[in-house]
Protein backbone atom coordinates (compact mmCIF):
# COMPACT_ATOMS: atom_id res chain seq x y z
CA UNK A 1 0.00 0.00 0.00
CA UNK A 2 1.75 3.65 -0.86
CA UNK A 3 0.11 5.22 1.97
CA UNK A 4 1.58 2.44 4.42
CA UNK A 5 4.79 3.27 2.25
CA UNK A 6 4.43 7.06 3.03
CA UNK A 7 4.29 6.53 6.93
CA UNK A 8 6.95 4.29 7.05
CA UNK A 9 9.31 6.59 5.12
CA UNK A 10 8.53 9.41 6.83
CA UNK A 11 9.01 7.51 10.41
CA UNK A 12 12.42 6.22 9.16
CA UNK A 13 13.41 9.65 7.81
CA UNK A 14 12.41 11.29 11.18
CA UNK A 15 12.88 9.32 14.01
CA UNK A 16 14.36 5.45 13.08
CA UNK A 17 18.08 6.22 13.69
CA UNK A 18 17.81 8.20 16.98
CA UNK A 19 15.06 5.41 18.39
CA UNK A 20 16.07 3.47 21.28
CA UNK A 21 16.90 -0.42 20.44
CA UNK A 22 13.13 -1.74 21.42
CA UNK A 23 11.49 0.78 19.44
CA UNK A 24 13.64 -0.26 16.34
CA UNK A 25 13.03 -3.71 16.63
CA UNK A 26 9.61 -3.31 16.85
CA UNK A 27 9.42 -1.30 13.89
CA UNK A 28 11.46 -3.82 12.04
CA UNK A 29 8.25 -6.39 13.91
CA UNK A 30 5.71 -4.19 12.12
CA UNK A 31 7.42 -4.51 8.81
CA UNK A 32 6.40 -8.11 9.14
CA UNK A 33 2.97 -7.67 9.64
CA UNK A 34 0.97 -8.34 6.18
CA UNK A 35 -0.33 -4.95 5.09
CA UNK A 36 -4.19 -5.37 6.38
CA UNK A 37 -3.35 -5.34 9.96
CA UNK A 38 -0.23 -2.80 9.59
CA UNK A 39 -3.33 -0.83 8.07
CA UNK A 40 -5.73 -1.63 11.30
CA UNK A 41 -3.01 -0.71 13.68
CA UNK A 42 -1.88 2.60 11.86
CA UNK A 43 -5.67 3.45 11.17
CA UNK A 44 -6.87 2.90 15.25
CA UNK A 45 -9.35 -0.09 13.87
CA UNK A 46 -7.05 -2.77 15.81
CA UNK A 47 -4.12 -2.25 18.68
CA UNK A 48 -1.13 -4.54 19.29
CA UNK A 49 -0.86 -6.18 22.17
CA UNK A 50 2.79 -6.07 22.66
CA UNK A 51 3.46 -2.74 24.29
CA UNK A 52 6.30 -2.36 22.37
CA UNK A 53 4.26 -2.42 19.23
CA UNK A 54 1.71 -0.16 20.72
CA UNK A 55 4.71 2.63 21.09
CA UNK A 56 5.88 2.34 17.65
CA UNK A 57 2.84 2.34 16.28
CA UNK A 58 2.18 5.65 18.20
CA UNK A 59 5.13 7.13 17.27
CA UNK A 60 4.20 6.59 13.12
CA UNK A 61 1.24 7.62 13.51
CA UNK A 62 2.76 11.28 15.03
CA UNK A 63 5.64 11.43 13.22
CA UNK A 64 4.69 14.05 10.82
CA UNK A 65 3.38 15.93 13.36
Amino acid sequence: MRELDVVLQRYLDQRYSAAPAAEQQAFEALLDLQDPQLFAYLTGRDTPTDTELVNVVARLTNAGS
